[in-house]
């Protein structure tokens, strides 16, 4: 049931299908880069299970320790990126209604980060493209982290950053270990319906709600 009662002080922001609806874009393009390039016969749907975490941590997963250097997965990864960009620029948006819901945030006083698995090259590249960087107050990265997400790392430096509580915060996510993440980090969480349906998500007892974007009646209440 979605709760209507808690107050936050903070909302953190995963990125890829949370603020934007671009995983389809990433889908083709790993799986793109992994069959064609790497040519490892594995098909679309498999490529999408393994979407989570850091790009190295997906090619782990994929190939295996040490199957390729530092350097390669380094290249590997800012391939993979610039084969994305290139394809979602044309569409790139914010989910609908999250302009006028971050605005909203920033006069009423509530401090934002993004927390994200993403490298900052993509992060710089969804931010600087919609101009929507001064909303942030701080932005975790796949850099600023030794592990990712499952792991709640992401949001308990966001939230130290931002010198707020971690049960002052609210988390928008997308994907099940992404509200893992938050759970572990004792975050409440909004689930946006992008990627996983509402059945993944039956385990967490910490979600206040599921949206389908930012236009939902439900967030008024948190302000």
């Amino acid at each position: 049931m979605q709760n209507t009662d808690f107050k936050p002080k903070a909302f953190l922001f995963d990125l890829n299908g949370t603020m934007i609806n671009d995983m389809k874009y990433h889908a083709d393009a790993w799986h793109s880069i992994i069959t064609e390039k790497l040519g490892l016969n594995i098909s679309y749907a498999d490529v999408k299970k393994e979407m989570y975490g850091k790009n190295e941590e997906l090619l782990v997963r994929l190939f295996g320790e040490n199957h390729f250097t530092p350097t390669e997965v380094e290249n590997i990864s800012i391939e993979k990126e610039r084969r994305y960009q290139k394809t979602y620029l044309p569409t790139l948006a914010l989910m609908n209604g999250l302009h006028q819901f971050l605005a909203k945030a920033k006069d009423t006083g509530i401090k934002m980060a993004i927390g994200s698995a993403a490298i900052p090259f993509n992060i710089d590249f969804v931010l600087d493209g919609l101009q929507i960087r001064p909303f942030f107050d701080t932005i975790v990265s796949a850099h600023d982290v030794k592990l990712s997400k499952p792991d709640p790392e992401t949001f308990i430096n966001a939230a130290i950053a931002l010198g707020i509580k971690p049960e002052e915060c609210i988390v928008f996510e997308d994907v099940p270990k992404g509200v893992e993440s938050a759970s572990r980090a004792g975050m409440k969480c909004f689930v946006l319906t992008t990627t996983h349906n509402r059945e993944e998500f039956d385990n967490f007892d910490n979600i206040l709600g599921y949206i389908a974007d930012y236009k939902d009646p439900i967030l008024t209440h948190l302000f």
